[in-house]
């Protein structure tokens, strides 16, 4: 749940830092999949560290 919520943060956060720098659609879209991506990440590893977190 956490590398969902942090991918779909992630592209509507790229979306909006592309409307604000007056992007184009296709540069809405390359950053909402770049932010995407890299939030996906970051929730991946935060998912992995609370599981072995909360298996000890």
């Amino acid at each position: 749940m956490i590398v969902i919520g942090g991918f779909i943060f992630g592209a509507l956060l790229g979306v909006f830092t592309a409307r604000r720098r007056g992007g184009k659609p296709a540069d809405m879209a390359q950053y909402a999949a770049g932010f995407g991506i890299a939030f996906c990440l970051l929730g991946l590893f935060l998912t992995i560290f609370l599981e072995r977190m909360l298996m000890r």
